[in-house]
Protein backbone atom coordinates (compact mmCIF):
# COMPACT_ATOMS: atom_id res chain seq x y z
CA UNK A 1 0.00 0.00 0.00
CA UNK A 2 1.18 3.70 -1.07
CA UNK A 3 1.55 5.73 1.89
CA UNK A 4 1.05 8.86 -1.20
CA UNK A 5 -2.12 7.21 -2.67
CA UNK A 6 -3.40 5.36 0.30
CA UNK A 7 -7.04 3.39 0.60
CA UNK A 8 -9.31 5.72 2.53
CA UNK A 9 -11.89 4.26 4.52
CA UNK A 10 -14.84 6.31 6.48
CA UNK A 11 -17.75 5.15 8.51
CA UNK A 12 -20.57 7.30 9.54
CA UNK A 13 -23.14 6.80 12.59
CA UNK A 14 -26.02 7.58 10.08
CA UNK A 15 -25.83 4.23 8.09
CA UNK A 16 -25.08 0.47 9.39
CA UNK A 17 -21.59 -0.10 10.00
CA UNK A 18 -20.08 -3.70 10.30
CA UNK A 19 -16.82 -4.64 12.11
CA UNK A 20 -16.01 -6.22 8.96
CA UNK A 21 -16.25 -3.58 6.42
CA UNK A 22 -16.06 -0.07 6.08
CA UNK A 23 -19.56 1.51 4.51
CA UNK A 24 -16.82 3.27 1.70
CA UNK A 25 -13.06 2.90 0.48
CA UNK A 26 -12.27 5.32 -1.73
CA UNK A 27 -9.34 5.00 -3.80
CA UNK A 28 -7.97 7.21 -7.20
CA UNK A 29 -11.13 8.54 -8.64
CA UNK A 30 -13.62 5.82 -7.16
CA UNK A 31 -15.53 5.17 -4.26
CA UNK A 32 -16.70 1.46 -3.33
CA UNK A 33 -19.22 1.63 -1.37
CA UNK A 34 -20.45 -2.17 0.74
CA UNK A 35 -23.74 -3.10 -0.05
CA UNK A 36 -26.56 -1.73 1.84
CA UNK A 37 -29.20 -3.95 3.49
CA UNK A 38 -32.54 -1.70 4.56
CA UNK A 39 -31.32 -1.54 8.08
CA UNK A 40 -32.24 1.39 9.92
CA UNK A 41 -29.04 2.79 11.80
CA UNK A 42 -30.65 3.81 14.89
CA UNK A 43 -31.94 0.32 15.52
CA UNK A 44 -29.11 -1.97 13.75
CA UNK A 45 -32.59 -3.70 12.51
CA UNK A 46 -34.33 -4.53 9.23
CA UNK A 47 -37.07 -1.90 8.70
CA UNK A 48 -40.37 -3.05 8.73
CA UNK A 49 -43.33 -2.64 5.52
CA UNK A 50 -42.40 -4.81 3.06
CA UNK A 51 -40.08 -4.56 -0.47
CA UNK A 52 -40.64 -0.46 -0.69
CA UNK A 53 -39.57 0.34 3.08
CA UNK A 54 -36.60 -2.30 2.42
CA UNK A 55 -35.82 -0.44 -0.92
CA UNK A 56 -36.15 3.18 0.32
CA UNK A 57 -33.75 2.46 3.48
CA UNK A 58 -31.15 0.66 1.68
CA UNK A 59 -31.12 3.75 -0.95
CA UNK A 60 -31.49 5.90 2.24
CA UNK A 61 -28.34 4.44 3.91
CA UNK A 62 -26.47 4.93 0.34
CA UNK A 63 -27.35 8.45 0.31
CA UNK A 64 -25.94 8.82 4.04
CA UNK A 65 -22.32 7.24 3.46
CA UNK A 66 -22.47 9.89 0.36
CA UNK A 67 -23.17 12.54 2.14
CA UNK A 68 -20.54 11.91 4.95
CA UNK A 69 -17.68 11.74 2.32
CA UNK A 70 -19.01 14.94 0.48
CA UNK A 71 -21.03 13.24 -2.50
CA UNK A 72 -24.64 13.15 -3.43
CA UNK A 73 -26.51 10.40 -5.34
CA UNK A 74 -25.92 11.67 -8.89
CA UNK A 75 -22.16 10.89 -8.23
CA UNK A 76 -23.31 7.29 -8.53
CA UNK A 77 -21.73 5.65 -11.19
CA UNK A 78 -23.10 2.04 -11.01
CA UNK A 79 -25.74 1.01 -8.92
CA UNK A 80 -26.28 -3.37 -8.03
CA UNK A 81 -29.70 -4.54 -6.75
CA UNK A 82 -30.07 -7.99 -5.49
CA UNK A 83 -33.41 -9.01 -4.88
CA UNK A 84 -35.04 -11.77 -3.05
CA UNK A 85 -38.24 -11.84 -5.69
CA UNK A 86 -37.77 -11.09 -9.33
CA UNK A 87 -41.40 -10.35 -9.11
CA UNK A 88 -40.34 -7.40 -6.42
CA UNK A 89 -38.55 -5.20 -9.23
CA UNK A 90 -41.02 -3.06 -9.87
CA UNK A 91 -41.58 -1.99 -6.30
CA UNK A 92 -37.98 -0.80 -6.21
CA UNK A 93 -37.89 0.99 -9.50
CA UNK A 94 -40.52 3.15 -7.79
CA UNK A 95 -38.36 4.03 -4.70
CA UNK A 96 -35.14 4.09 -7.07
CA UNK A 97 -36.84 6.38 -9.70
CA UNK A 98 -37.32 9.06 -6.37
CA UNK A 99 -33.61 9.02 -5.86
CA UNK A 100 -32.31 9.31 -9.60
CA UNK A 101 -35.21 11.86 -11.26
CA UNK A 102 -32.93 12.56 -14.13
CA UNK A 103 -29.44 11.32 -14.37
CA UNK A 104 -29.73 6.98 -14.14
CA UNK A 105 -26.21 5.68 -13.59
CA UNK A 106 -25.19 2.22 -14.99
CA UNK A 107 -27.48 -0.66 -13.35
CA UNK A 108 -27.07 -4.47 -12.62
CA UNK A 109 -30.54 -5.95 -11.03
CA UNK A 110 -30.61 -9.82 -10.20
CA UNK A 111 -32.50 -12.00 -7.91
CA UNK A 112 -30.33 -13.83 -4.83
CA UNK A 113 -30.72 -16.96 -3.25
CA UNK A 114 -30.85 -15.51 -0.17
CA UNK A 115 -29.54 -12.20 1.38
CA UNK A 116 -27.60 -11.37 5.06
CA UNK A 117 -30.44 -10.92 7.55
CA UNK A 118 -33.56 -12.74 5.30
CA UNK A 119 -33.50 -9.15 3.89
CA UNK A 120 -35.57 -8.84 1.08
CA UNK A 121 -33.10 -6.13 -1.14
CA UNK A 122 -30.03 -5.26 -0.61
CA UNK A 123 -28.33 -1.93 -3.10
CA UNK A 124 -24.59 -1.18 -3.38
CA UNK A 125 -23.07 1.54 -5.58
CA UNK A 126 -20.01 2.36 -7.37
CA UNK A 127 -19.05 6.44 -7.16
CA UNK A 128 -17.27 8.52 -8.62
CA UNK A 129 -14.49 10.28 -6.31
CA UNK A 130 -13.02 13.88 -8.65
CA UNK A 131 -10.73 14.90 -5.80
CA UNK A 132 -8.66 11.63 -5.73
CA UNK A 133 -7.26 10.22 -2.27
CA UNK A 134 -3.57 11.50 -3.04
CA UNK A 135 -3.18 13.89 0.31
CA UNK A 136 -3.44 17.86 -0.23
CA UNK A 137 -3.31 17.14 -3.65
CA UNK A 138 -6.53 16.36 -5.80
CA UNK A 139 -5.08 14.10 -9.18
CA UNK A 140 -7.46 15.91 -12.04
CA UNK A 141 -9.76 18.31 -10.74
CA UNK A 142 -13.50 17.43 -10.55
CA UNK A 143 -13.67 15.52 -13.29
CA UNK A 144 -16.89 14.83 -15.69
CA UNK A 145 -18.77 12.07 -16.04
CA UNK A 146 -20.36 10.96 -19.17
CA UNK A 147 -23.19 8.60 -19.92
CA UNK A 148 -23.83 7.21 -23.55
CA UNK A 149 -26.82 4.93 -24.74
CA UNK A 150 -26.83 3.40 -28.46
CA UNK A 151 -29.85 2.35 -30.61
CA UNK A 152 -28.08 -1.01 -31.49
CA UNK A 153 -28.36 -2.40 -27.73
CA UNK A 154 -31.32 -2.37 -25.14
CA UNK A 155 -32.22 0.82 -23.79
CA UNK A 156 -33.70 1.43 -20.92
CA UNK A 157 -34.60 4.62 -18.85
CA UNK A 158 -33.65 3.44 -15.34
CA UNK A 159 -29.97 2.76 -16.56
CA UNK A 160 -27.43 4.67 -18.83
CA UNK A 161 -26.05 1.65 -21.13
CA UNK A 162 -22.97 3.06 -20.14
CA UNK A 163 -21.04 5.95 -17.48
CA UNK A 164 -17.69 6.89 -18.13
CA UNK A 165 -15.25 8.64 -15.25
CA UNK A 166 -11.60 9.01 -15.01
CA UNK A 167 -10.22 5.50 -16.75
CA UNK A 168 -12.96 3.23 -16.56
CA UNK A 169 -15.88 2.40 -18.13
CA UNK A 170 -19.23 1.15 -16.35
CA UNK A 171 -21.52 -0.86 -18.67
CA UNK A 172 -24.94 -1.81 -17.73
CA UNK A 173 -25.32 -5.87 -17.35
CA UNK A 174 -26.77 -6.96 -20.44
CA UNK A 175 -30.07 -9.05 -20.80
CA UNK A 176 -30.06 -11.43 -24.15
CA UNK A 177 -32.23 -8.76 -25.65
CA UNK A 178 -32.86 -8.10 -28.89
CA UNK A 179 -32.86 -4.80 -29.29
CA UNK A 180 -34.73 -4.64 -32.40
CA UNK A 181 -38.04 -6.59 -30.74
CA UNK A 182 -37.34 -5.93 -27.15
CA UNK A 183 -37.64 -9.45 -26.36
CA UNK A 184 -34.99 -12.21 -25.57
CA UNK A 185 -33.75 -14.02 -28.00
CA UNK A 186 -35.02 -17.60 -28.48
CA UNK A 187 -32.48 -20.69 -29.22
CA UNK A 188 -31.25 -21.13 -25.86
CA UNK A 189 -28.26 -20.75 -23.56
CA UNK A 190 -26.28 -20.31 -26.54
CA UNK A 191 -28.06 -17.64 -28.23
CA UNK A 192 -28.73 -15.73 -24.90
CA UNK A 193 -24.85 -15.49 -24.45
CA UNK A 194 -23.82 -14.84 -27.45
CA UNK A 195 -26.82 -11.60 -27.15
CA UNK A 196 -25.64 -10.42 -24.12
CA UNK A 197 -21.91 -10.11 -25.52
CA UNK A 198 -23.21 -8.81 -28.93
CA UNK A 199 -25.18 -5.82 -26.79
CA UNK A 200 -22.27 -5.07 -24.82
CA UNK A 201 -20.17 -5.14 -28.33
CA UNK A 202 -22.49 -2.77 -29.67
CA UNK A 203 -22.40 0.21 -26.76
CA UNK A 204 -18.28 -0.02 -26.98
CA UNK A 205 -18.43 0.23 -30.69
CA UNK A 206 -20.91 3.60 -29.70
CA UNK A 207 -18.38 4.81 -27.56
CA UNK A 208 -15.44 3.99 -30.00
CA UNK A 209 -13.77 1.16 -27.29
CA UNK A 210 -12.63 -2.06 -28.67
CA UNK A 211 -13.92 -5.06 -27.19
CA UNK A 212 -10.85 -5.98 -25.59
CA UNK A 213 -10.29 -3.23 -23.67
CA UNK A 214 -12.77 -5.12 -21.34
CA UNK A 215 -10.83 -5.52 -17.52
CA UNK A 216 -13.49 -7.65 -15.72
CA UNK A 217 -16.38 -9.75 -16.75
CA UNK A 218 -19.56 -11.15 -14.43
CA UNK A 219 -21.61 -13.84 -15.33
CA UNK A 220 -24.83 -13.92 -13.95
CA UNK A 221 -26.11 -17.26 -14.69
CA UNK A 222 -29.41 -19.49 -13.50
CA UNK A 223 -27.63 -22.45 -14.13
CA UNK A 224 -24.51 -23.67 -13.88
CA UNK A 225 -25.02 -26.54 -15.90
CA UNK A 226 -25.46 -24.18 -18.54
CA UNK A 227 -21.91 -22.83 -17.75
CA UNK A 228 -20.05 -24.99 -20.64
CA UNK A 229 -22.49 -24.07 -23.52
CA UNK A 230 -21.85 -20.31 -22.13
CA UNK A 231 -18.07 -20.97 -21.95
CA UNK A 232 -18.36 -21.98 -25.43
CA UNK A 233 -19.87 -19.11 -26.46
CA UNK A 234 -17.44 -17.00 -24.51
CA UNK A 235 -14.23 -18.26 -26.08
CA UNK A 236 -15.31 -16.85 -29.58
CA UNK A 237 -15.97 -13.60 -28.13
CA UNK A 238 -12.16 -13.47 -26.34
CA UNK A 239 -10.06 -12.56 -27.33
CA UNK A 240 -11.50 -10.24 -29.98
CA UNK A 241 -8.44 -8.92 -31.93
CA UNK A 242 -5.54 -10.18 -33.16
CA UNK A 243 -3.09 -8.33 -30.45
CA UNK A 244 -5.18 -9.95 -27.45
CA UNK A 245 -4.70 -13.28 -29.33
CA UNK A 246 -1.00 -12.67 -29.71
CA UNK A 247 -0.73 -12.56 -26.35
CA UNK A 248 -3.57 -14.70 -25.18
CA UNK A 249 -5.44 -11.72 -23.24
CA UNK A 250 -8.76 -12.36 -21.64
CA UNK A 251 -10.29 -10.33 -18.98
CA UNK A 252 -10.58 -11.59 -15.05
CA UNK A 253 -13.74 -12.96 -14.73
CA UNK A 254 -16.60 -14.23 -11.46
CA UNK A 255 -19.59 -16.78 -12.52
CA UNK A 256 -22.40 -16.05 -9.98
CA UNK A 257 -25.23 -18.53 -9.79
CA UNK A 258 -28.77 -16.53 -9.21
CA UNK A 259 -32.15 -17.22 -8.43
CA UNK A 260 -33.49 -15.56 -10.89
CA UNK A 261 -33.19 -12.59 -13.65
CA UNK A 262 -35.68 -10.17 -15.45
CA UNK A 263 -37.86 -11.39 -18.85
CA UNK A 264 -37.10 -14.89 -17.64
CA UNK A 265 -33.74 -14.82 -19.24
CA UNK A 266 -30.95 -17.96 -18.39
CA UNK A 267 -28.01 -15.30 -18.34
CA UNK A 268 -26.77 -11.74 -18.41
CA UNK A 269 -23.27 -10.32 -17.95
CA UNK A 270 -22.01 -7.13 -17.13
CA UNK A 271 -18.76 -5.85 -17.86
CA UNK A 272 -15.66 -3.35 -16.71
CA UNK A 273 -13.61 -1.43 -19.19
CA UNK A 274 -10.76 0.60 -19.27
CA UNK A 275 -11.41 4.34 -20.77
CA UNK A 276 -7.45 5.41 -21.19
CA UNK A 277 -8.58 8.38 -22.98
CA UNK A 278 -9.95 9.54 -19.58
CA UNK A 279 -12.59 11.99 -19.09
CA UNK A 280 -12.20 15.23 -18.41
CA UNK A 281 -10.19 17.84 -17.86
CA UNK A 282 -7.59 14.61 -17.40
CA UNK A 283 -4.49 16.17 -19.11
CA UNK A 284 -3.13 14.79 -22.29
CA UNK A 285 0.12 12.87 -20.73
CA UNK A 286 -2.36 11.16 -18.00
CA UNK A 287 -4.73 9.65 -20.56
CA UNK A 288 -3.27 8.37 -23.66
CA UNK A 289 -2.59 4.78 -24.37
CA UNK A 290 -2.38 3.17 -21.08
CA UNK A 291 -1.61 -0.32 -21.25
CA UNK A 292 -4.08 -3.23 -19.69
CA UNK A 293 -1.83 -5.52 -17.99
CA UNK A 294 -2.79 -9.13 -17.25
CA UNK A 295 -0.85 -11.73 -15.08
CA UNK A 296 -1.03 -15.10 -13.72
CA UNK A 297 0.68 -16.77 -10.89
CA UNK A 298 1.04 -20.59 -10.36
CA UNK A 299 0.27 -20.18 -6.70
CA UNK A 300 -3.43 -19.48 -7.20
CA UNK A 301 -5.68 -21.78 -9.90
CA UNK A 302 -5.09 -20.73 -13.17
CA UNK A 303 -8.41 -20.67 -15.47
CA UNK A 304 -7.64 -20.66 -19.85
CA UNK A 305 -10.73 -18.35 -19.42
CA UNK A 306 -10.10 -15.16 -17.17
CA UNK A 307 -6.85 -13.58 -16.13
CA UNK A 308 -6.10 -13.97 -12.12
CA UNK A 309 -5.60 -9.88 -12.06
CA UNK A 310 -6.09 -7.46 -14.37
CA UNK A 311 -4.58 -3.96 -13.88
CA UNK A 312 -5.38 -0.78 -15.21
CA UNK A 313 -4.80 2.84 -14.47
CA UNK A 314 -5.08 2.40 -10.63
CA UNK A 315 -7.07 -0.27 -10.11
CA UNK A 316 -6.40 -4.66 -10.06
CA UNK A 317 -9.43 -6.20 -10.65
CA UNK A 318 -9.16 -9.99 -9.61
CA UNK A 319 -11.01 -12.91 -10.87
CA UNK A 320 -13.01 -14.82 -8.55
CA UNK A 321 -11.20 -17.53 -6.21
CA UNK A 322 -12.51 -20.53 -5.40
CA UNK A 323 -11.39 -22.59 -2.47
CA UNK A 324 -9.01 -24.44 -4.94
CA UNK A 325 -5.77 -26.06 -3.81
CA UNK A 326 -3.41 -24.81 -6.88
CA UNK A 327 -0.82 -27.23 -6.30
CA UNK A 328 -3.68 -30.03 -6.79
CA UNK A 329 -6.51 -28.36 -8.64
CA UNK A 330 -8.98 -29.65 -6.04
CA UNK A 331 -10.94 -28.00 -3.46
CA UNK A 332 -9.29 -28.30 -0.49
CA UNK A 333 -10.83 -30.77 2.55
CA UNK A 334 -12.66 -29.49 5.43
CA UNK A 335 -15.74 -27.11 6.03
CA UNK A 336 -16.63 -23.75 5.60
CA UNK A 337 -13.13 -22.25 7.80
CA UNK A 338 -11.13 -24.42 5.38
CA UNK A 339 -12.25 -23.50 2.57
CA UNK A 340 -12.29 -19.39 3.66
CA UNK A 341 -8.88 -19.66 4.29
CA UNK A 342 -8.11 -20.89 0.85
CA UNK A 343 -10.04 -18.74 -1.22
CA UNK A 344 -8.47 -16.02 1.05
CA UNK A 345 -4.64 -17.53 0.31
CA UNK A 346 -5.42 -17.81 -3.58
CA UNK A 347 -6.19 -13.58 -3.01
CA UNK A 348 -3.43 -13.42 -1.34
CA UNK A 349 -1.04 -15.25 -3.87
CA UNK A 350 -2.93 -13.41 -6.43
CA UNK A 351 -1.91 -10.34 -5.43
CA UNK A 352 1.06 -10.78 -4.04
CA UNK A 353 2.53 -11.79 -7.21
CA UNK A 354 2.12 -8.37 -8.79
CA UNK A 355 4.26 -7.02 -5.92
CA UNK A 356 0.71 -5.59 -4.02
CA UNK A 357 -0.31 -6.44 -0.44
CA UNK A 358 -4.15 -7.41 0.99
CA UNK A 359 -4.32 -3.76 2.52
CA UNK A 360 -4.18 -2.12 -1.33
CA UNK A 361 -8.02 -3.93 -1.51
CA UNK A 362 -10.36 -1.66 -1.72
CA UNK A 363 -13.45 -3.90 -2.42
CA UNK A 364 -14.60 -7.46 -1.17
CA UNK A 365 -17.76 -10.02 -2.96
CA UNK A 366 -18.43 -13.16 -1.28
CA UNK A 367 -20.39 -15.84 -2.20
CA UNK A 368 -21.57 -17.82 -0.03
CA UNK A 369 -24.13 -21.02 -0.21
CA UNK A 370 -25.30 -20.58 3.30
CA UNK A 371 -25.39 -17.48 4.75
CA UNK A 372 -25.24 -19.46 8.01
CA UNK A 373 -22.00 -19.64 7.94
CA UNK A 374 -20.65 -15.89 7.39
CA UNK A 375 -20.09 -15.88 11.41
CA UNK A 376 -17.09 -18.44 10.74
CA UNK A 377 -16.44 -16.71 7.61
CA UNK A 378 -15.62 -13.64 9.34
CA UNK A 379 -13.89 -15.46 11.88
CA UNK A 380 -11.35 -16.39 8.99
CA UNK A 381 -11.74 -13.32 6.95
CA UNK A 382 -10.60 -10.98 10.27
CA UNK A 383 -7.09 -12.81 9.79
CA UNK A 384 -6.56 -11.24 6.27
CA UNK A 385 -8.25 -8.32 7.13
CA UNK A 386 -7.99 -7.25 10.95
CA UNK A 387 -9.20 -3.52 9.98
CA UNK A 388 -12.00 -4.45 8.32
CA UNK A 389 -10.90 -1.77 5.61
CA UNK A 390 -12.30 -3.14 2.29
CA UNK A 391 -15.91 -2.31 1.45
CA UNK A 392 -17.92 -5.61 1.28
CA UNK A 393 -20.67 -7.48 -0.46
CA UNK A 394 -22.37 -10.58 1.03
CA UNK A 395 -24.84 -12.53 -1.19
CA UNK A 396 -26.12 -16.14 -0.61
CA UNK A 397 -26.34 -18.42 -3.50
CA UNK A 398 -28.05 -21.85 -4.11
CA UNK A 399 -24.58 -23.19 -6.08
CA UNK A 400 -20.73 -22.22 -6.64
CA UNK A 401 -19.08 -24.08 -8.94
CA UNK A 402 -16.86 -27.47 -7.75
CA UNK A 403 -19.59 -27.64 -5.74
CA UNK A 404 -17.75 -25.15 -3.39
CA UNK A 405 -19.50 -23.61 0.14
CA UNK A 406 -17.77 -19.95 -1.19
CA UNK A 407 -15.92 -17.98 -3.27
CA UNK A 408 -14.35 -14.25 -3.26
CA UNK A 409 -13.65 -11.62 -5.23
CA UNK A 410 -12.02 -8.55 -5.38
CA UNK A 411 -10.91 -5.04 -6.43
CA UNK A 412 -7.62 -3.39 -5.09
CA UNK A 413 -5.86 0.13 -5.10
CA UNK A 414 -2.93 -0.02 -7.88
CA UNK A 415 -1.09 3.05 -6.48
CA UNK A 416 1.76 2.80 -9.61
CA UNK A 417 -1.18 3.01 -12.04
CA UNK A 418 -0.39 1.11 -15.54
CA UNK A 419 2.39 2.82 -18.12
CA UNK A 420 1.58 4.69 -20.79
CA UNK A 421 2.65 2.42 -24.53
CA UNK A 422 5.61 3.93 -25.46
CA UNK A 423 6.56 4.52 -28.86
Amino acid sequence: MSEYNAVSATNTKNAPKFDQSSQSSAFSHYNNLSAQLPIDPATGKLVEGGIKAQAEQSFKNIEAVLESVGHVMSDIVRISVFVKDIQDVDAVDEVYKTFFPTYVPARTTVAAAALPMDALVQVEALVSHGEGTIPNAPQAGDLIKLSNNTDSAPVSSLSSQTVAFSHYNNITAQLPVDPATGRIVTGGIKAETAQSLKNIKAILAGIDVPFDDIVKVNIFVKDLADMEAVNEVYSTFFPDSSIARTVNYVPARTVIQVKDLQMGASVQIEAVVSHGDGTPPQAIEDRHGIVIKAHNTKEAPVDSLSSQTVAFSHYNHLSAQLPVDPATGELVEGGIKEQTKQVLTNIKAVIESVDHVMEDMVKVNIFVKDLNDMEAVNEVYSDFFPEGTPARRVVGVSALQGDALIQMDSIAGNAEGTPPETE
